[in-house]
């Protein structure tokens, strides 16, 4: 009799702790600056996202920091992402990298390679990565925005990576350029997509969620 009800007790414990690793949800962290700080708020990409997703099969959690470029990224990788230990980790960056190039921007070259070093620190604690191209500096149609080519460049760059790993890209540098080819008219630098040129608006934060939500799942 003892050892039928060790034998239960034992079933029961192997039961529950199977079921516990089946259900364990797919932890996606979005990782980047301000865009990514305010998709958390109430309208943003990040909570779109969430809202869209099963949260008994996804946990979703954003670690955006205004002013963040690639680097800082890199410092703050262990305590923010890695520690959290993610199944799926987004790297959203570049804008500041570009945006601040003239003071305190980031090199094409070392943006590449802290953006590699991203990568290869994420993917050696077993995460998987997708990529995202920075968005836009401006909404003006036909490359007149002043940073335009730069951000032409780094987007290229970032396109480069996702080829030579072999991950998902997720080209909001595309994806924008053609919303603003078929809803810009007028040609404003900022209204359409973006509050001042550069953080999302309500419709920005809906198309980044469309665009991003199909290969988180």
């Amino acid at each position: 009799m003892k050892t039928i009800f060790r034998t239960s007790i034992l079933l029961s414990f192997c039961l529950i702790a199977l079921t516990s690793m089946t259900f364990k949800p797919k932890r996606i962290i979005f990782f980047g600056d301000s865009i990514t700080q305010q998709g958390v708020s109430k309208n943003g990409y990040v909570t779109i996202i969430k809202k869209a997703l099963d949260s008994t099969k996804y946990e979703v959690l954003g670690a955006g920091i205004g002013g963040n470029k690639v680097y800082d990224l890199y410092l703050r990788l262990e305590d923010d992402v890695l520690n959290k230990k993610p199944d799926l980790v987004v790297i959203y960056v570049g804008i500041n990298d570009v945006w601040h190039k003239q003071s305190s921007g980031t090199d094409y070259d070392k943006y590449l390679k802290f953006y590699q070093a991203l990568i290869n620190k994420i993917q050696g604690v077993g995460s998987k990565v997708i990529l995202v191209t920075p968005s836009v500096v401006g909404e003006k149609k036909d490359g007149t925005n002043e940073l335009d080519a730069d951000l032409n460049k780094y987007a290229a760059g970032i396109r480069e990576l996702a080829k030579k790993n072999n991950l998902p890209l997720c080209d909001l540098r595309k994806v924008f350029a053609e919303y603003e080819a078929k809803n810009n008219p007028e040609d404003k630098e900022k209204g359409i997509l973006t509050t001042d040129r550069v953080h999302l608006n309500e419709t920005g934060n809906k198309l980044v969620a469309e665009q991003l939500l199909p290969l988180v799942k």
